[in-house]
């Protein structure tokens, strides 16, 4: 509001002047009877410099005391509502419109100048204040008592504060431009990336974590670190990581919990766990242990009435008595009882606890709670256990058994021992029954045992004997006996197991055929590789050759000259590659298996090509002992492969040769469509000089004939780029192209050749084809090859128009295909399997070149020209390529 009555003032003087000045220069005008017009410019720039001073409230009014001068002084029939000057008329009112138009653009450009000062001060303000807080935050980031990381995406430190290099036992510099993964232990160091990657991708978002770091001397210090991702300078993520040392607290938390892990363990361990009960405030406090005993969440709040809760329900009186005497009496207790688990299973445990006095003088029960379901049931599995022997041992067909020597019979025998002799252990059988049943070759063998047993006076002995079932069938035991001595000092018995062995004896002479069946096939594999075209190798640890398979030669080189050699003196590139050699060498050392090591051998001066694989052995302790490998003689497929380089590198040149005479032959239409531009070129500078040479120069068509120019220049430039291209000897270029573009570019190159054969040419381009990936130039070389044949054939004809249709598609299989169609002489049915072959032509100076190169370009593309058969004259050639994405897959 106070700025409005300077304004005001301002205004006013300006109308003041304006006035003033504009009476003198309409005085001054009416003395030399100045015309309308000259007055009227001369108003409009005394309006205009005045609109420059204020506002445009008083540029409007200086504006209007400008018309009425001018009307009153130079028009006045306008006063007197007449139009008999229309002219007049015109220039009041141009003059007006141009000086308020003016005036409000000449105020907007101040204003708008005006914000600008504005804005430029408010930013040299912000930026002196962004220097200063840069200032303080660099002074608090240095002198912090806290360490300050600053990385980047990739780990890398970009700052750090000395208090927090200090502390790690470096310099700042030395931090600088590091992996901060170096101050941390390797175990450590994935955690610490997968932090720095969460603060990336939660940019303004607080992370902390726990860690080791290592300082320069080696020792580790426990570090809190608090971190944040930000937008750094040109828009550049870091991370700002401050660290707090809390090595001091995590050893005491490491103590602590070690010292509670090893009490939890313990307890664990022994299924005992340990409580607490304040009598005057119910205050019960159990152990990790005790609640895994009762089965309740070490979260829940423990209290007697949990213990009677878990309590089986024939226990429970019990258990309330124990409670309430331990109340009443406050004496020590000790007690058995039953708990229900919520799964239905029941535990025993055995419960003691001590009576203490408290600080206050009340009385606190110091206990331990015992699972004893495992004593308990050791009873239950005790009886249990003669059971599991028993099936056990019908399970295993192994009975146990204690024979009387001098009574000669069994002072105990299991049933598993009737069931092996093929009796019912209910029936039971006879000494002399079991007896029978012994193979008659083996009873000499047992009574031999037993004689031995007697004389040694102990002692472990095993032996086998075959039992004869009844129908034939042998079953064969196994037998180990220990002898027994008595009291007396001498043996009094034997006690034993027999085991059916029958099944383990059969897998037995099965195992020995299956060995000779491999030493066979051990053989038979030594033959093929002694006839084979490879040979097997084998080195030492420094190594040398040991051993070669049974060739007459290695590589042309007899095997006796190798042995003791290694791989690298009998090579002849070693010193040609030296990097291989080092790589192979480097391998070696560190016990590596290695594969499709190619080298040569220098024989009688020919190279010969060797390729070999092996892979290391070791003993059983480790210990490296050498490597064993196979190599093969590949000179034949290294000199093939050569020879199809050549032959490429021929048919290279020949495609070159061809895309040069096509050139040649389209010398005329190159002419003309070079010569286009430049007689356009000529035709607009000579404008250009003619606009630029008038009395007033028009630059505006000038310039408008500049661009012309330009270009046809530029039109010229691209006809000759595409002829050098298809001139230029380069190598195969495969990138995305629209086949529709190639087609165009190849056109322009015939166009002349066409018109000078009187050809029509019709295109039919499906647009938006999608793209393929292949060389412009040899793609170019194809279509134009095709165009000039088509030409060639309708020379003949003379009875019909001459036309040649271009049609580019999608075919059936999702490729894209070109069609070239002419109406010429067609092909003979003689000649149209073999018009793609090489050398083949109808033509009597043609090479039969042009359209084998073409097959060549198209197939390298993964595409195939072929022949389309018509009942019309003429000929259609075809061919479709794939898809971009379907080449790169």
């Amino acid at each position: 509001m106070s700025n409005q009555p300077i304004n005001f003032r301002r205004s006013a003087t300006q109308f003041a002047l304006g006035t003033i000045t504009i009476a003198a220069l309409t005085l001054t005008s009416l003395y030399p009877h100045a015309h309308l017009a000259t007055a009227a410019f001369a108003c409009l720039a005394v309006a205009l410099l005045f609109s420059l001073m204020g506002s445009f409230i008083a540029s409007g009014a200086l504006s209007m005391v400008c018309v009425a001068a001018l009307a009153y002084f130079f028009a006045p029939r306008i006063f007197n509502l007449s139009i008999d000057d229309p002219q007049a008329v015109s220039v009041v009112v141009a003059f007006l419109t141009t000086s308020i138009v003016g005036t409000h653009l000449i105020q907007t450009l101040r204003q708008q100048r005006d914000a600008a000062l504005n804005i430029a001060a408010k930013l040299r303000q912000n930026a002196a204040d962004l220097r200063d807080r840069e200032k303080w935050g660099r002074a608090i980031f240095e002198h912090n008592p806290v360490m300050y990381f600053m990385v980047d995406e990739a780990g890398t430190v970009l700052n750090v504060n000395t208090f927090g290099a200090t502390q790690l036992g470096y310099a700042p510099h030395e931090l600088i431009d590091r992996s901060v993964l170096n101050i941390f232990l390797k175990d450590d160091r994935e955690f610490v990336r997968k932090c720095v990657v969460t603060c990336l991708e939660n940019i303004g978002q607080s992370h902390t974590w726990e860690v080791q770091k290592i300082r320069k001397d080696g020792s580790a210090m426990w570090v809190r670190e608090n971190a944040k991702g930000l937008r750094w300078a040109d828009d550049k993520s870091v991370v700002l990581i401050a660290c707090e040392d809390i090595s001091e607290r995590k050893r005491t938390e490491l103590a602590l919990q070690r010292s509670e892990a090893h009490l939890a363990q313990a307890q664990e361990l022994s299924h005992t766990g340990s409580f607490g009960w304040d009598v005057a405030t119910e205050e019960p406090f159990w152990s990790k242990e005790t609640f895994r005993i009762f089965g309740y969440d070490p979260q829940t709040k423990p209290s007697p009435q949990l213990v009677l809760d878990r309590t089986h329900p024939e226990d429970r009186t019990c258990v309330q008595d124990v409670i309430d005497g331990a109340r009443q009496r406050k004496e020590n207790f000790e007690h058995e009882y039953r708990l229900l688990m919520p799964d239905g299973s029941v535990k025993y445990i055995r419960a003691r606890a001590r009576a203490t006095k408290t600080a206050s003088g009340g009385t606190e029960f110091v206990g331990a709670l015992t699972d004893i379901t495992s004593a308990k049931q050791a009873e239950q599995q005790l009886r249990r256990s003669e059971a599991y022997l028993a099936e056990a041992q019908h399970l295993s067909h192994t009975g146990s058994w204690s024979w009387d020597l001098y009574e000669r019979e069994f002072v105990y025998r299991s049933a598993e021992v009737d069931r092996l002799f093929g009796f019912d252990p209910k029936e039971g059988a006879s000494i002399d029954a079991i007896l029978s049943r012994i193979h008659p070759d083996d009873v000499p063998r047992l009574r031999k045992v037993t004689h031995q047993a007697m004389k040694d006076n102990g002692g472990n002995y095993e032996y086998d004997f075959r039992i004869v079932l009844p129908g034939g069938t042998i079953r064969r035991i196994h037998t180990v006996a220990h002898a027994v001595v008595g009291s007396d000092g001498r043996v009094s018995e034997l006690i034993g197991t027999h085991m059916d062995v029958t099944a383990q004896h059969e897998a037995r002479e099965r195992l020995e055929n299956t060995l000779v069946a491999l030493r066979e096939s051990e053989q038979r594999f030594r033959d093929y590789a002694e006839t084979a075209s490879d040979w097997l190798w084998e080195t030492g640890a420094d190594h040398s050759v040991t051993h070669l398979s049974d060739h007459t030669s290695y590589g042309g080189i007899l095997a006796r000259e190798l042995m003791g050699q290694p791989r690298w003196k009998i090579a002849s590139d070693v010193e040609a590659e030296p990097e291989k050699w080092r790589q192979h060498r480097a391998a070696l050392d560190a016990h590596l298996p290695f594969r499709d090591l190619v080298y040569t051998v220098d024989r009688f001066g020919t190279p010969i090509y060797i390729r070999a694989s092996g892979k290391p052995f070791f003993d059983a302790s480790g210990n490296f002992l050498g490597y064993r490998g196979v190599s093969t003689d590949i000179t034949a497929s290294i000199r093939a492969e050569q020879a199809e380089r050549e032959l490429r590198k021929a048919q290279a040149e020949l495609a070159h040769v061809t895309r040069v005479t096509t050139l040649g032959e389209l010398t005329t239409s190159i002419a003309h469509e070079v010569n286009q531009p430049l007689a356009a070129i000529i035709s607009n500078a000579d404008a250009c000089l003619g606009w630029l040479g008038r009395e007033a120069p028009d630059l505006s068509e000038a310039g408008r004939s500049v661009e012309w120019i330009i270009e046809d220049a530029i039109r010229a430039s691209e006809v000759i780029r595409r002829v050098r291209a298809l001139a230029k000897k380069s190598e195969i270029e495969m990138v995305p192209l629209d086949i529709n573009e190639v087609l165009k570019e190849a056109i322009a190159l015939v166009t002349r050749e066409l018109a000078n054969h009187q050809v029509t040419l019709r295109t039919e381009l499906t647009p938006a084809v999608p793209p393929i990936l292949g060389d412009r130039v040899q793609l170019q070389q194809v279509i134009i090859n095709l165009v000039m044949n088509g030409i060639e054939a309708m020379q003949p004809v003379k009875d019909r128009v001459r036309e040649l249709v271009i049609q580019s598609c999608m075919d059936d299989m999702g490729r894209v295909q070109i069609a070239v169609t002419d109406c010429g002489i067609g092909i003979a049915d003689d000649d149209i399997d073999r018009v793609l072959d090489p050398f083949f032509t109808t033509k009597s100076s043609g090479l039969g070149m042009g359209l084998s190169i073409c097959r060549s370009i198209l197939e390298a593309h993964g595409g195939r020209l072929s022949i389309v058969r018509k009942q019309e004259p003429g000929a259609t050639f075809q061919f479709a390529l794939p898809l971009h994405k379907e080449v790169v897959s």
